[in-house]
């Protein structure tokens, strides 16, 4: 028996290490028994099947909800349909955070959706903080390559001691390694997960130059497939407890092989707009973890003005079309 479980447990890895991992499979949660209602009250709506859910931005309120545990590590997702128009102003975040528990030292992993003007489309904003270290943002900014106003697509975060890698449709888009000069700038104590859409009309759309038109509201993300794959840690005892499999899948996940990488690199080549790494205006050196790409350097080197906004603490408590580039691992427009 043990022989066999063995064998079982080789073939798992060799099947990842040709096809890589993928993020389709994970285990779906039910949005009563693992999440609460954060703000928003009836601008949040759980649907019949209780695995899917609509967040709404009207004059009065924005909404969002937040994980019933803590993670220390884990795959999170959730596929996600943007709202559709006019969106200039309105920020759809997916994040983990524990601002809750370490006000002045907290840690968090970001993936922003940023809404836009009638013709342009909704860019991501991804970035990451440890220990409190919001002075020095590590914002990216990149485009999509399909319409996400128009049907669900999966967005996904991996977050091991060592890794953190922002997927989507399981496509990795970004990796941050840890390294030793980060020190504690890396996120590394238990976090929740939360899911907000609110009004960003400071700094979202043009830094600031295009606000949320309440006209157009109201404003509505649909979310369904809610991924909540880790390590939850016990309030009391802080000792965390992974579920079946989470271990062997977060290591499986962060070794990102060939192929994806190539997809990866069309990725950052043809929709990346925006890198901290480049920014010498914010930064007259690279943040130490940047591993400079002299190509990357070279087109990034200008770009359009950027004004950075955080999620709210308060939180915590016509379409478009154009042609797009593929990130199947063949180049082509």
């Amino acid at each position: 028996m043990e022989t066999w479980r063995c064998f079982l447990v080789f073939m798992s890895l060799f099947s990842s290490l040709v096809s890589g991992f993928t993020l389709q499979n994970l285990p779906v949660t039910s949005f009563e028994e693992s999440y609460t209602q954060l703000f928003g009250d009836k601008n949040l709506f759980v649907h019949k099947d209780g695995k899917s859910v609509r967040l709404t931005l009207d004059e009065r309120t924005g909404s969002g909800f937040v994980s019933n545990d803590l993670y220390l590590h884990g795959l999170f997702s959730a596929s996600i349909k943007l709202p559709s128009d006019y969106s200039a102003g309105v920020v759809v975040a997916f994040y983990m955070s524990n601002g809750d528990m370490y006000e002045k030292n907290h840690d968090e992993i970001d993936f922003e959706f940023l809404g836009n003007i009638r013709g342009k489309e909704w860019r991501i904003q991804t970035n990451i903080y440890g220990n409190g270290s919001t002075h020095l943002g590590r914002e990216e900014r990149s485009n999509l390559w399909f319409d996400p106003t128009e049907d669900y697509h999966q967005y996904s975060i991996l977050w091991s001691d060592s890794h953190i890698i922002f997927y989507v449709d399981n496509i990795p888009i970004r990796e941050v390694k840890r390294t030793a000069s980060m020190g504690g700038d890396f996120p590394s104590k238990p976090m929740s997960l939360y899911t907000t859409i609110w009004d960003g009309s400071k700094w979202a759309t043009n830094g600031g130059k295009y606000g949320v038109n309440y006209k157009y509201a109201p404003y509505v993300a649909q979310l369904t497939d809610l991924v909540l794959h880790g390590c939850a840690v016990d309030p009391i005892e802080q000792f965390p407890k992974c579920d079946e499999g989470a271990d062997e899948d977060i290591r499986a996940a962060q070794e990102i092989i060939p192929s994806q990488r190539v997809k990866m690199g069309i990725f950052r080549r043809k929709h990346m707009t925006y890198s901290y790494c480049y920014d010498r205006n914010r930064y007259k050196v690279a943040l130490p973890e940047c591993v400079i790409n002299p190509a990357e350097a070279q087109r990034l080197r200008v770009h359009d003005p950027v004004t950075f906004g955080g999620i709210p603490r308060r939180h915590r408590n016509g379409k478009h079309r154009s042609k797009r580039s593929r990130v199947d691992g063949t180049e082509s427009i």
